[in-house]
């Protein structure tokens, strides 16, 4: 199987590769792995209040389908943050990301209602991810695209090892 290129050498904008590495792709990742290896966990505890109830086959699948597509997001954001060293295409796809984080926050605000979606202390795993992460993600993302880190830099595009 080939091997990729070091980070350094894969086409990325040299400012989003300080975090998004290490957080877009890989909490992704984590929402898809999440309901696959749990998936009555995943759905019982997407409300921390709440007493778990056996699944339906209905909650089952939406819970398995709600993995899939943050797998999809995670693979998404592989391929468009590793192929390309256009910092418009990078910047396109995180206003893209943090709207869909705003609405992720908000669906979570209106289930969960105002005490407990700021009752942090009462936050299980899942509420951590759903507001916790989500918020950190928007908030970086927000970051870079106000130039908080700094304007874009394009590196030399890698050739490419197959």
């Amino acid at each position: 199987m080939p091997e990729l290129p070091p980070t350094s050498a894969r086409p990325l904008a040299t400012k989003l590769k300080n975090w998004s590495d290490r957080s877009s792709a890989r909490i992704e990742q984590g929402g898809y792995l999440a309901p696959i290896l749990d998936t009555s966990s995943f759905a019982a505890n997407q409300v921390p209040s709440i007493t778990p109830t056996p699944l339906t086959s209905t909650t089952q699948i939406l819970a398995l389908q709600l993995g899939n597509c943050y797998g999809l997001i995670a693979l998404i954001a592989i391929g468009v943050l590793y192929s390309t060293n256009e910092p418009k295409v990078v910047r396109n796809y995180l206003v893209a990301c943090a709207i869909a984080d705003l609405g992720h926050l908000w669906v979570t605000y209106l289930v969960l209602g105002y005490a407990n979606f700021l009752d942090v202390q009462g936050w299980n795993s899942l509420a951590w991810g759903n507001i916790g992460f989500t918020f950190f993600l928007f908030v970086t993302r927000l970051a870079y695209l106000t130039g908080l880190f700094g304007g874009d830099k394009v590196v030399a595009s890698a050739k490419k090892v197959l």
